[in-house]
């Protein structure tokens, strides 16, 4: 038996008032792109899935004010996220999700590239990658002599503000990998997201 209009019109009222606003977020985003949405708004949208039975707005709002940007929010040590109000696991592992799926496509760019081809290709992968760990990485990036990254590996990870460096393990594993150039990067977590590009060493 077909609904009446009254119990139809109870229906509408009783919907949280979210759910309209997701729709629209949805349509400005499907219509107008990602560029078309804030910071915030992006991160709600991340967070409907995790969250289907709450409004995001207030937590990406918060988010956000806690650290600054989407992709700091997303980069973010699992241990700080706990700390803000309102977020539970479902959410952080959303998050995470998207912080690796960010990594995998940047570095599955770097693959069709098959060259870090220039120093800002280079940093724009490294960032990808470690700009927003908690924690010092030594990284080592060994390229053949046509610059075609053979193997992104970390070879070391530190405190805060220090990581050991061992330049007899940095040399075994680019003449295991018969590398022809070796990039060495390291971040600094207390001025994040900064990389340090060391030096390049040819052999």
């Amino acid at each position: 038996m077909p609904a009446k209009p009254d119990q139809d019109k109870s229906k509408l009222e009783d919907a949280p008032h979210y759910l309209g606003h997701r729709e629209r977020l949805r349509e400005r985003f499907y219509n107008a792109g990602a560029d078309a949405l804030s910071d915030y708004e992006l991160l709600e949208m991340a967070l409907f899935p995790a969250l289907p039975r709450r409004d995001t707005k207030p937590l990406a709002k918060a988010l956000i004010k806690s650290f600054g940007s989407f992709a700091e929010v997303v980069h973010a040590p699992v241990a700080r996220l706990r700390e803000v109000d309102g977020i539970g696991e479902a959410a952080i592992n959303q998050l995470k999700l998207i912080a690796a799926a960010a990594s995998r496509v940047t570095k599955g760019e770097v693959n069709s590239r098959n060259a870090l081809s220039s120093w800002n290709e280079v940093i724009d992968y490294c960032r990808s990658s470690m700009a927003f760990a908690d924690k010092e990485q030594f990284r080592l990036l060994f390229l053949d002599k046509r610059n075609q990254l053979i193997a992104d590996e970390v070879q070391q990870t530190g405190t805060v503000d220090h990581t050991p460096v061992y330049p007899r393990e940095v040399i075994k594993r680019a003449l295991e990998l018969s590398a022809t150039a070796l990039i060495l990067v390291h971040n600094h977590p207390t001025t994040h997201p900064m990389i340090t590009l060391d030096h390049v060493q040819y052999r």
